[in-house]
């Protein structure tokens, strides 16, 4: 069932435009206008209360077509509600500084990257005339990675073949010496792991990497998901972020300490040309009301969100359990221990949860139509907690370093990622949220272990009619936790979405994935096909098209089309029903 908004239809009291030309607060100063007409055209009591959305003043503010450069995020309080912003056609809001002034060096093209508020910065990504450049990396095609020899993780060394320092055009000293920001990025099952290199050392052919805390404790302490080594699909691996490994059209390095960013060029593209977006902002627009005090009835119209980041990787490296939700803290269970209704647990883990681009927390019916999240260093749109009858509709995710969508906990930071989540206060649980018609293309493009659509502690919960494709790993996952005991999961709706081109980088995976107790929840007619077949995956059998993992109780797949029955049912719990699915479906 799809829920109308009341913020589609109110006609507004009032309406503000603005304009680029404005400047980088006009947004900031239209928000700001629209607080003070409601409060103006408002009781004092109800402006405090926001008890009556009947009565509280609607603002439209309006966006000509420009770029709009934030440089901090704009916030949205419940003091704004009753509120859209609908965007004239080429409207779109960014968090990047622009970096036009080029001159060459050698066979680079060199720029001095300008202060940010006042501080020199740093940033992870770069556009470059509106197309994602590469970090430099020492592989340009992923199916020639090396592969890794060895894990030692007592004295937390990788071991990787001493070619693959050569191979990265390093000497052992010029290893050394931009060993302080080289990273290393490591394939393991169904994540990846980002870790700082903290030195190198080759003994015959072979090489010895150590990496900086606190991603070392946390690389070699936590069991799931683990490299793989001794084995005949020994995990693959790539550095980064080196100078010497720029040697590719279209890579760039940032040398933090001389503020000087170089670029190898693309074909055609010359020094009067070159337009690059450095991303300054991890988040564009923050929404936060209080469970007490919401925020309500606000709407993006036709509105693109551009050019953000992520910087946690450089500073703390980036080592995920799933779906991109990286550790804190991780260790292995000895002995395992028992579980009542569940299989014996060998592992502990507690999360956090990466930046987006939108961020929303307690806020009813906030919603997006027609709108573009492209360029985008961490998640795309985030509905966090507490969030009810948001609706996502026909909007493009595109060119998304993470996860595309995401809604719900996945475990509060304090609480065990195994443990089941029942909070007292339901108010912290997001419901009746809706992702329908909507496109999501090339996410997952650095953290592979991302998804397009990522719904973990939810209730009714529609996703329907999306079209997912050219992705990472999994197309839609719902649900968390691994037990099949009773949470504040139930009636979720996935339907007639279509996924293909899959899982091109990672295995363990499906078009849609499960986990956990979802009584009510329904995966129907939707169209999964297509999966990508890339040799460094660590079990090249172990992909599906449908998957309920551990836990994965009281849900109904039904009429879904595939183009066989490669599903998988994995330490699954009682009530699931599987009916008429695989490739003579009947989706009438």
């Amino acid at each position: 069932m799809l829920l109308s908004s009341a913020a589609a239809h109110a006609a507004a009291d009032t309406t503000i435009v603005v304009s680029p030309s404005q400047g980088e607060e006009a947004l900031m100063d239209a928000l700001q206008q629209a607080r003070e007409y409601k409060r103006k055209h408002v009781s004092a009591d109800a402006y405090q209360k926001l008890d009556s959305m009947g009565s509280y003043p609607w603002v439209d503010i309006r966006l000509k077509a420009g770029t709009y450069r934030l440089y901090q995020p704009l916030q949205v309080r419940p003091e704004d509600s009753n509120l859209r912003f609908v965007g004239e056609a080429g409207a779109h809001i960014v968090g990047s500084l622009p970096i036009t002034k080029w001159r060459k060096e050698g066979k680079y093209l060199v720029a001095d990257v300008p202060e940010f508020k006042g501080r020199p910065f740093d940033f992870r990504q770069l556009w470059v005339n509106g197309k994602k450049a590469v970090r430099a990396r020492s592989v340009s095609d992923f199916e020639k990675m090396p592969r890794i020899v060895n894990y030692d993780k007592k004295n937390r060394i990788l071991w990787v073949p001493a070619s693959a320092i050569r191979n990265a055009q390093f000497s052992l000293l010029d290893a050394k010496a931009h060993a302080q920001h080289l990273e290393v990025v490591l394939h393991q099952m169904w994540e990846i792991g980002i870790l700082r290199v903290k030195d190198i050392q080759v003994q015959g052919d072979s090489a010895a990497l150590t990496f900086h805390n606190p991603e070392a404790r946390l690389q070699f302490s936590h069991p799931w998901p683990s490299p793989m080594y001794n084995s005949k699909h020994n995990s693959p691996f790539y550095f980064v972020n080196a100078l010497a490994l720029l040697d590719e059209p279209g890579e760039w390095y940032h040398d933090i300490r001389e503020g000087k960013l170089y670029y190898m060029p693309r074909k055609g593209e010359k020094l009067d040309n070159l337009v690059a977006e450095a991303p300054a902002l991890e988040t564009l627009v923050a929404v936060e009301g209080t469970p007490d005090r919401r925020v309500q009835n606000i709407r993006f119209e036709n509105i693109g969100f551009h050019y953000t980041s992520w910087m946690r990787p450089s500073f703390e490296g980036h080592v995920p359990l799933q779906a991109g939700m990286y550790l804190t803290e991780a260790y292995k269970l000895r002995p395992q221990i028992n579980r009542t209704n569940n299989h014996k647990l060998d592992n502990q883990g507690w999360l956090g949860r990466a930046s987006a681009a939108l961020q929303i927390s307690h806020a009813d019916h906030l919603d997006f139509t027609n709108c573009r999240f492209e360029h985008l260093g961490g998640s795309g749109l985030d509905y966090v907690e507490g969030c009810g009858y948001g609706k996502v509709e026909g909007c493009n995710f595109q060119d998304i370093a993470m996860n595309g969508y995401v809604a719900g906990s996945f475990s509060p930071s304090a609480l065990e990622t195994h443990l089941p989540y029942r909070p007292a206060d339901l108010r912290e649980v997001c419901h009746h949220q809706q992702v329908v018609g909507s496109t999501f293309s090339d996410v997952t493009n650095e953290d592979w272990g991302c998804v397009a659509i990522a719904a973990g502690y939810v209730s009714n919960m529609c996703i329907s009619r999306n079209t997912i494709h050219d992705i990472s790993y999994t197309g839609i996952s719902l649900g968390w936790g691994w037990n099949r005991d009773s949470v504040c999961m139930h009636d979720n709706h996935v339907s007639e979405n279509v996924i293909y081109n899959y899982a091109q980088h990672m295995y363990d995976c499906a078009g849609i994935y499960t986990l956990g107790n979802q009584p009510g929840t329904v995966i129907e007619k939707n169209e999964v096909r297509d999966i990508a077949h890339p040799t460094y995956v660590h079990d090249p059998e172990h992909w599906f098209y449908l998957y309920t993992d551990e836990g994965s109780s009281n849900i109904t797949l039904r009429n879904n089309i595939t183009p066989s029955e490669k599903f998988l049912k994995n330490a699954t719990g009682p009530n699931n029903v599987w009916e008429n699915n695989g490739p003579r479906s009947d989706t009438k």
